[in-house]
């Protein structure tokens, strides 16, 4: 199969990392299935990349954590969409930035059901397609919280964590099927992720990205880009990502 014509279902396309993968991809044309808990931005994503590329996109309103409703989405798509090449779980998320004493359980739960049980519906249910083909490519969108923990980062940081030794275990089991498994691993990206995680307060929302310049979800997108797009023989394990302003999870240089 040429590239143009591999198949790509885009987890949270409707902002952010996922739009501008879905952006890219269709302008390398790549078919894409958009998938988001919001069906109206992503009626009007799928729109944009008509007028822009021609591209057909297919798209499917979906929360990843209901396990019964990725299956249904999984099992119902038409025929002429039903060969999935390339999955990027990018849906996730953090939410609240509190001492684990005071963390609000309601934001754990919430964390763990996308990042992680979200993650494994999606896999699970279109790994055995392309294992019957003998091919495919999972992405894995991660994050530096998933190498190092940090203050108040506790639950997100673990469910990054989770995230990185899936993708690992899944590259090893999916190793004599021919499938490539890539974790993504970006350092401070300005998207919503900010404003999700503190509930719509847009000033605090702004302070990690003060006195330096963040990543952007296009930025991303060309890094997923470059690991789906290398020779069959070659995959991309691992890769992390992060402004040059920023060293690790502590280290980010500042200017007022």
């Amino acid at each position: 199969m040429s590239k143009g014509k591999k198949t790509v279902w885009i987890t949270g396309a409707s902002a952010g990392i996922g739009m501008e993968t879905s952006l890219l991809l269709a302008e390398n044309g790549y078919r894409l299935i958009l998938s988001a808990r919001r069906k109206k931005p992503l009626e009007e994503l799928s729109e944009k990349i008509h007028r822009r590329t021609g591209t057909p996109a297919w798209i499917v309103p979906l929360d990843v954590s209901d396990r019964i409703a990725v299956d249904k989405a999984v099992g119902t798509l038409p025929a002429e969409w039903a060969q999935v090449d390339i999955l990027i779980n990018n849906a996730g998320l953090a939410a609240g930035l509190d001492h684990l004493q005071e963390g609000d359980i309601n934001d754990w739960e919430r964390m763990i059901d996308t990042n992680i049980k979200g993650l494994l519906y999606m896999t699970r249910s279109l790994l055995p397609g392309m294992v019957e083909r003998g091919h495919g490519h999972v992405v894995n969108l991660g994050s530096i919280a998933g190498k190092e923990v940090y203050e108040r980062g506790n639950v997100y940081c673990a469910t990054k964590h989770a995230v990185d030794a899936l993708s690992r275990a899944m590259r090893i089991d999916l190793l004599s099927h021919g499938i490539r498994v890539t974790n993504i691993a970006p350092g401070l990206v300005e998207t919503e992720f900010s404003l999700v995680r503190f509930k719509g307060d847009a000033r605090k929302a702004k302070d990690p990205y003060r006195g330096m310049t963040p990543l952007n979800g296009r930025d991303v997108a060309e890094t997923i880009l470059f690991a789906i797009t290398r020779p069959p023989h070659v995959c991309i394990n691992d890769l992390v990502i992060t402004p040059t302003a920023q060293a690790n999870s502590y280290y980010v240089q500042r200017h007022e």
